[in-house]
């Protein structure tokens, strides 16, 4: 039975139509890793059969309704170098609906400062790296004078790393900091400012090469490269509603609701994918699901130590969503210091309220908060809000809720690189996607496409097919 968009809703699977030249591919999962790389294998000319457990595509960013409001499961951005999340919202017809900000412009309140001094702001200019954040960095208030100079110095000593370098794997961001010049101030107001948001880590809980990566690539490449872009619509409408449209159209059979539970080789070269009911045959599998789940439907011997993907740790994300009677934010987003408040989004024309202003607060690295009640957190946001907004003071709370990721993205620790497996695994046909996996990124959506690009482009060669078709930053993700 299908629900009139090509997906199953309960009873069989839906009957294949014609068959492609290219072989028959399953990819098991239906996060961005698993839609990326079901619409790489069908561009290329290969029938595909994509199967998610879920209701929804979207993985761990997607949207729910509550009430009249369509709410996003967290705050997910990202920046104008990620390319390959950059090619998938094009791919799928969403550019439009997830523009990036014109120019880099985050303002940055620091609420230990005197009123009237406390708004700082990260911003770029129009000049070519690395003196397009000097003006920035030379007026940034919540630094001293020999603060900022010493960030700069860091700034090129990091510029200098290659983060492909197994090395820097073993090392913590925050010790190198320490050892650059950078004061705990400058770590807690510049440094983890960016890396808690990309990394789900303070600087001494991260890797070296992770981190380098990341603010290489951000803020040491290309002027434009760190500008934040963000969805202006509920994530659903993008990673489900659109995907699904775009899987529809390049032939694509989506079955929701369609748990795998073991995956074998068939003794012909080929695969059988079982789920509830009903064994699917394939030529190539990709496994797009948690490192957890890959870990059980993995048959033996297609890891040397499948035992890695169990010590890749998991870090939590918590969001705090707040309904206002008024609008309290002018700004579309900000982030604060000397508070346990970290980034505050506007998501009120997302979600769709009509009347009032709706607040998303990303707090990552939420391990000590990930489980306290409701009426907790409440008590702990809604003053630190009347403090970092003042608008807030006299305004009703209208609707006050959490959401919970608490495997939300892996942690991104010393040693984390050489538990990250690649896209391809001993078992021919057998491929791998997924943020966890070893692109070179941490835990974000960029890691997540570049991990289906690259899984397959390994289907493709197991198949003998061409990669021609595929996005020309394949190489860079594989």
């Amino acid at each position: 039975m299908t629900d009139g968009n090509g997906t199953r809703d309960g009873g069989q699977l839906a009957d294949v139509s014609a068959l492609r030249p290219g072989g028959h591919a399953v990819v098991v999962g239906g996060g961005l890793a698993g839609v990326t790389a079901a619409l790489a294998l069908a561009d290329a000319g290969v029938r595909v059969t994509l199967l998610e457990g879920r209701p929804r595509l979207g993985g761990l960013a997607f949207s729910f309704q509550r009430g009249g409001l369509t709410v996003d499961n967290g705050q997910h951005v990202y920046l104008r170098c990620c390319t390959a999340y950059r090619w998938f919202l094009d791919r799928i017809g969403g550019a439009a609906l997830a523009p990036v900000q014109e120019r880099l412009d985050v303002p940055v309140v620091d609420l230990d400062r005197p009123e009237g001094r406390r708004l700082g702001r990260l911003r770029r200019d129009a000049l070519p790296v690395p003196l397009h954040l000097g003006r920035s960095l030379a007026t940034y208030p919540h630094l001293s004078l020999a603060e900022r100079a010493s960030v700069g110095r860091a700034a090129l000593a990091l510029k200098g790393l290659d983060p492909a370098d197994p090395a820097l794997d073993t090392q913590n961001f925050g010790s190198w900091l320490t050892a650059h010049g950078q004061s705990a101030r400058a770590i807690e107001a510049l440094w983890d400012l960016v890396g808690i948001a990309t990394l789900n880590a303070v600087a001494g809980d991260a890797s070296l090469g992770l981190a380098a990566m990341v603010f290489k690539t951000g803020l040491l490449s290309e002027p434009g490269a760190a500008d934040i872009g963000w969805a202006r619509v509920p994530l659903g409408d993008l990673h489900d509603v659109l995907a699904r449209k775009a899987l529809d159209a390049a032939g694509v059979r989506t079955e929701v609701r369609t748990r795998v539970t073991s995956v074998r080789a068939d003794g012909n070269g080929g695969w059988s994918v079982q789920v509830p009911g009903e064994t699917l045959d394939a030529d190539a599998v990709v496994l797009a699901v948690p490192q957890g789940e890959a870990h059980d439907l993995l048959p033996a011997g297609a890891l040397d130590a499948p035992g890695n993907l169990l010590e890749i740790d998991t870090a939590p994300i918590l969001n705090v969503h707040v309904v206002y009677d008024r609008q309290v934010l002018a700004a579309p987003f900000l982030t604060a210091l000397g508070t346990p408040v970290q980034w505050v989004f506007d998501r009120t024309e997302a979600s769709g309220l009509k009347e009032g202003q709706y607040l998303a607060l990303s707090q990552s690295t939420a391990q000590n908060e990930i489980d306290e009640p409701v009426a907790t957190l409440r008590e702990r946001y809604l003053p630190e809000l009347e403090r970092l907004l003042p608008r807030t003071r006299g305004a009703e709370v209208k609707d006050f809720f959490v959401t919970r990721e608490r495997n939300a993205t892996f942690v991104p620790a010393p040693g984390v690189g050489r538990l990250r497996p690649g896209a391809r695994t001993k078992a021919p046909g057998l491929c791998l996607a997924g943020a966890w996996t070893a692109t070179g990124w941490p835990a974000t959506m960029e890691s997540a496409v570049r991990s289906g690009v690259s899984a397959a482009g390994a289907a493709l060669g197991t198949l003998g097919l061409s990669h021609g078709l595929l996005p020309d930053f394949l190489e860079e993700a594989a």
